[in-house]
């Protein structure tokens, strides 16, 4: 994050153990720590992937937080989230 504050930053790596393990609570808090502040073109679309990886784990609010996100993003960038968001799912069900 480029211009994170140490909050967002802590969220982030408390989270993120629990998000990769499946944790669609986690991955939306992730989602809301990057989307938060000042984002650079990388934190949305890393805060898009773990939208989209709480709302496939069934977090309703994750979709409307990550349409919302979207609303910033080019299409090419939202493919790249998405491109993200299935590696991220891949690697987790290989891992588990």
């Amino acid at each position: 994050m480029a211009r994170s504050n140490p909050e967002a930053r802590l969220l982030i790596e408390s989270r993120m153990a629990e998000a990769m393990q499946g944790n669609a609570g986690a991955c939306f808090d992730l989602g809301i720590a990057l989307a938060s502040g000042k984002c650079s073109r990388d934190d949305l679309l890393e805060a898009h992937k773990w939208f989209t990886l709480a709302s496939l784990r069934g977090y309703g609010p994750a979709t409307r937080s990550r349409n919302a996100v979207a609303w910033q993003m080019t299409s090419a960038d939202q493919a790249i989230a998405h491109r993200r968001a299935r590696t991220a799912q891949l690697s987790a069900q290989l891992f588990s």
